[in-house]
């Protein structure tokens, strides 16, 4: 796996152009790390991103299996692809993620204009694949790492740009052992293995260092983070320690003023982690917490190791830890024998946790997983009054909140320009709402850039987002 970029001359003897690449990702947070981590490599390597697909010599598709639509969007994609491929010798096409990591060889099989394939452990592998696959090699890179290699990536590239300046990714661990019966993630990711906490550190000092302000730590069960190295009584020798005792870590690199994590699992938040969020200021008085059901039935079909009332004792810990804290969370409808008893437990979940928002979906079987067997099946039907009620309820929830902060003075840190209106801008405040501004310019005055931080008052309730005015004469705070 040697293989390395070769940059032709042209007959003159100077060199190239060098070649682009175009990644298209789907899915989790996860996933667009991934793709901002092959991006990177890519760099490194003498690659330069591409502006659009046709500027492109390597396209790369970052999958998702978490549900079938996602699935289904990849075949779309490279049927679409092949005639990309066909109007310009040379172009090379390649695939990552979560359904390269399940298919492997048979999805080079199923699509002959596909070139190479990687899985979720293979990603500093890409630049090699992608230079095999222009002197017509076809591969596939699956193979499963135990190791901490995989972690061993560079800082970023003089070159990278973030799609959201000021705000960054930093994975602290990978993989899920819990296994829950709907879910691919255990046989897609791996088993849990945690970085080092010194690691960790230096990255987030790195990344502190380039003006990032918020760091999202990332995990398929984040706050299980090290949690094997101490039962085996290891952690001193991995370098692992407590989630809580990380948190606190990066909380006083200088430069870092917000932190989030997901996706955290209920069952491994312990007292410290709680009290954190009342301690940190740092800490974003937000936390999504995947709930799924309800129903105590379903849940301990789902095999998710905790109840409603375990749960919303959570929750209302959390609270007391941070009275403004904003809870979002995860929900499946339509789980093999859930009743409208059981339905009705979800929603009155929803309820009882005032959730702020969420993300709800219908149950779609994942082959592999222990619940694809079932043959209690609801009716799509009965599925989709389901969702359209559950999303309901949600959205008024979520109107009712934006309600409440109505007056308020917030900072957002500004993703760029809003698709509401010429002349606005959007970003995000502490509790991970869009906030949407008007941000007039003074002549010849710059309005607020992607990753400036920007008060404002917040003036209007939207179902999905908040208006906010810029406080005072406007103009942002603290340019990075």
């Amino acid at each position: 796996m040697q293989a390395s970029l070769e940059i032709s001359e042209r007959p003159d003897g100077s060199p190239a152009a060098a070649p682009r690449f175009l990644i298209r990702t789907v899915g989790c947070q996860m996933n667009v790390h991934d793709g901002e981590k092959v991006g990177n490599l890519l760099l490194h390597r003498g690659w330069r991103p591409a502006a659009g697909l046709d500027d492109a010599d390597l396209v790369i598709v970052n999958t998702c299996s978490i549900r079938e639509k996602a699935e289904h969007r990849l075949y779309t994609d490279l049927g679409l692809l092949r005639a990309w491929k066909q109007a310009a010798p040379g172009r090379v096409i390649g695939v990552g993620g979560c359904v390269a990591q399940q298919e492997g060889d048979a999805l080079l099989a199923r699509a002959p204009q596909l070139d190479f394939v990687f899985g979720t452990h293979n990603l500093r592998h890409v630049p090699a694949l992608a230079g095999a696959a222009r002197a017509g090699e076809r591969r596939a890179d699956v193979a499963e790492d135990s190791s901490l290699e995989r972690f061993d990536l560079p800082e970023r590239h003089p070159d990278f740009r973030s799609a959201t300046p000021g705000r960054a990714f930093l994975t602290v661990m990978e993989g899920c052992d819990m296994f829950c019966s709907f879910c691919i993630v255990p046989r897609t990711r791996g088993r849990e293995i945690s970085r080092p906490a010194s690691a960790i550190v230096a990255e987030a000092e790195a990344l502190a260092r380039r003006g990032v302000v918020e760091l999202t730590l990332l995990g398929q069960t984040v706050n299980a983070y090290g949690r094997h190295d101490e039962k085996r009584g290891r952690a001193a020798e991995a370098g692992t320690e407590p989630f809580a005792s990380l948190l606190r870590r990066i909380a006083a690199i200088p430069g870092i003023e917000r932190i989030r994590y997901t996706s955290p699992h209920p069952i491994f938040f312990d007292a410290d982690l709680v009290r954190a969020h009342g301690d940190l200021p740092a800490l974003c008085p937000h936390v999504h917490l995947p709930a799924q059901s309800g129903s105590d039935a379903v849940l301990g079909r789902m095999r998710r190791r905790y109840g409603r009332e375990r749960y919303l004792a959570l929750v209302e810990a959390l609270r007391a830890a941070r009275p403004e804290i904003a809870i979002t969370t995860d929900l499946i409808v339509g789980f093999p024998g859930e009743t409208d008893a059981d339905f009705e437990a979800t929603l009155e979940l929803v309820r009882s946790a005032r959730f702020v928002d969420g993300f709800s979906f219908k149950y779609s079987p994942r082959p592999g997983t222990a619940a694809a067997g079932e043959t209690d099946v609801v009716p799509e039907a009965v599925k989709q009054q389901r969702i359209e009620a559950l999303v309901s309820l949600l959205r008024a929830q979520t109107l009712e909140y934006h309600r409440k902060r109505v007056g308020e003075t917030v900072e957002i840190l500004v993703e760029g320009p809003s698709r509401h209106g010429e002349g606005q801008i959007m970003g995000r405040d502490p509790a991970n709402r869009v906030v949407n501004v008007d941000a007039p310019r003074a002549p010849g005055a710059p309005g607020p850039e992607a990753g400036e931080r920007v008060r404002v008052r917040l003036v209007e309730a939207l179902p999905h987002s908040l208006i906010g005015e810029i406080e005072g004469a406007g103009g942002p705070t603290s340019p990075l």
